[in-house]
């Protein structure tokens, strides 16, 4: 589907009828595509396995920079400039909430997941979660950099949303669990719910980060007219087809050469430290973002001194 709707720019075209329509051709090519990985060599399905792992990393970053995106338009909208005089109530209504349920989210994640002292890598994985929250609420407060608590306040629900993500990731083998009680009367109807809200959250994310091809252009250009797609079509399959490998690296543990038990998404070490290296990454991307700004305004500010004056006779 990329290569085939590569470069389509009008709705009037063959590509884009291609993009919208013909339902049965594409469900033959479905059924056939499910049916040759039976027949074809183990060899092909592990180098394929080697590329999902890359991709599945490229759909993690796509989903990092569209955060950033979404937390930029947030701010913009709900918050008001530093030079005007309005006041965004429901920006820091929005702020509270989110800091508000960070830090619970926080308690909670101590609660369920270090329930003694020998759990050194929870209580490091959650303490490290807590101060890179306090450090992005610091940094957007600077006076240098004046961003504001909505930004960072949506920024910690997400780094935290990741760290819980990491943690359940976990292997349950150690006493670093604290199973709650639903989880024990029926374990195996949790564990199939909870297995289709994993897989309906992963594909809304992918088609949400699929149709924001705004996040990825690398220049903008208003100039639309009515006859024009409305989103970049190959950009949308590009991205779910590394969401595919996202989740084909979900359903075997990021493990290669490893079985899988049953309904057992996404549970191994591999996955634990791909979700708490994406939290380390995207708070570091998000803190760069607030500081790039003040260091290049003052890289600039030092050139300008070392030019010498200009005399004029």
């Amino acid at each position: 589907m990329f290569a085939t709707t590569f470069g389509a720019r009008k709705l009037h075209g063959i590509r884009n009828s291609w993009h919208s329509g013909f339902w049965v051709l594409k469900s033959l090519v479905y059924a056939v595509s499910m049916i040759t990985p039976f027949i074809i060599p183990n060899i092909i399905i592990q180098l394929y396995g080697e590329i999902a792992r890359m991709g599945a990393g490229v759909f993690l970053l796509l989903q990092l920079i569209s955060m950033q995106y979404f937390i930029s338009w947030c701010n913009s909208r709900w918050m008001p400039d530093s030079g005007s005089n309005q006041f965004g109530l429901f920006g820091l209504f929005l702020s509270t909430v989110s800091f508000v349920a960070s830090f619970a989210g926080l308690a909670v994640l101590c609660v369920l997941y270090v329930p003694s002292s020998s759990c050194a890598f929870n209580i490091f994985t959650v303490a490290w979660t807590a101060i890179l929250v306090m450090t992005m609420m610091a940094v957007s407060l600077h006076s240098k950099v004046n961003e504001g608590l909505l930004s960072s306040g949506i920024m910690s629900l997400y780094v935290v949303f990741l760290c819980w993500s990491a943690l359940h990731s976990e292997p349950k083998t150690g006493k670093c669990h604290t199973e709650m009680k639903f989880a024990k009367d029926g374990g195996d109807w949790a564990t199939v719910v909870s297995f289709i809200i994993a897989i309906f959250a992963i594909v809304m994310a992918t088609f949400s980060t699929g149709i924001d091809t705004r996040s990825f252009q690398l220049r903008n250009d208003d100039l639309q007219s009515e006859e024009d797609v409305p989103y970049s079509y190959e950009i949308f399959h590009i991205v779910f087809a590394v969401g595919a490998m996202y989740f084909a690296m979900l359903f075997i543990n990021w493990e290669l050469n490893q079985p899988t038990r049953k309904w057992s998404i996404d549970v191994g070490w591999g996955s634990t430290w791909v979700k708490i290296i994406n939290e380390w990454f995207a708070a570091s991307i998000y803190i760069w973002r607030l500081v790039s700004p003040v260091a290049w305004r003052k890289q600039s500010a030092n050139n300008e001194e070392l030019v010498p004056p200009t005399i004029t006779v």
